[in-house]
């Protein structure tokens, strides 16, 4: 007889095919609740889909917890924060110089639209929408102006980009919150020469103020020079109006050369007359 023996194990088979079963109908409920629970990111909104089909009757779901229908319904998540889009693209100006233009469009999903941007063109709406409208507007734009207008009216030439871009992405409820032209490149031959024609013209005007400073300045020194004659000939006037009055008087009065002579006199005698004269000789006296 063999010194080891196996021991006999007695296993409640009804027992085990209990425990069997709940553990698959945990795993059940598991999937089941997994796929019954959609979460919505932050910044973000839910596509609810139906058989993988966009379910238009419903707007797109908030942030947060959601329940779906399981193996059913699915959510796709899109973000509706701003977003940035940068496209650089070469173009011709109306008088035909290549013109390299980039530009900058901060655009966010419409939030209650989203659904229908997914149904209509998917995930990759910025390669298949935002991309070809932004190089054909600035292309169209571009071509309705001079390469020297796009530097001068570059307020315009913005405003109209803008206008057109947000237009064309509208339709595919797509909100544009700024448009930016971030760079104007033009070719090193056109810029040399817009850059020659800026200190041409700058020269010009400094030789136009330099020109009309000296006008103001002449105007100024003729008036001066007239004002000084108009003086000098007042002056000569009233002399001469002076010795007129006197001449008059002199015919009218012999004695009026006198009258002067004593107006003119002092009072005291002169110490020496000259020849013909009888000479006075004055003696101080001592007090």
């Amino acid at each position: 007889m063999s010194k080891y023996q196996n021991p006999k194990v007695s296993v409640n088979v009804g027992a085990a095919k209990g425990v069997l079963i709940g553990i698959v109908v945990l795993i059940i409920i598991g999937v089941v609740a997994s796929a019954s629970v959609q979460i919505v990111e932050s910044g973000h909104r839910g596509v609810l889909l139906h058989w993988s089909a966009v379910d238009t009757a419903f707007l797109p779901l908030e942030e947060g917890l959601h329940f779906v229908t399981p193996f059913q319904d699915s959510v796709v998540n899109m973000e509706v924060r701003t977003l940035k889009f940068v496209k650089s693209t070469s173009s011709a100006s109306k008088d035909l110089q290549t013109v390299s233009t980039e530009v900058t469009v901060n655009y966010r999903p419409a939030p209650s639209a989203v659904h229908i941007l997914y149904k209509e063109v998917g995930l990759q709406y910025e390669s298949r929408v935002i991309q070809p409208a932004v190089e054909e507007v600035v292309k169209q734009v571009t071509a309705n102006y001079n390469a020297e207008e796009l530097i001068t009216k570059r307020p315009q030439v913005k405003a109209d980009i803008e206008s057109e871009i947000t237009t064309r992405l509208n339709v595919y409820n797509i909100n544009t919150d700024v448009i930016s032209i971030t760079d104007f490149q033009f070719s090193p031959l056109f810029a040399q020469a817009i850059e020659s024609k800026v200190e041409a013209e700058q020269k010009a005007q400094k030789a136009e103020n330099d020109l009309i400073r000296i006008e103001v300045e002449a105007r100024q020194l003729a008036a001066q020079a007239e004002g000084l004659a108009a003086a000098n000939i007042a002056e000569a006037q009233g002399e001469a109006e002076a010795i007129k009055i006197i001449n008059q008087a002199l015919s009218n009065n012999p004695h009026y050369l006198e009258w002067l002579k004593t107006q003119a006199w002092d009072g005291k005698l002169p110490l020496v007359v000259g020849e013909g004269g009888t000479p006075f000789i004055s003696i101080p006296t001592s007090p």
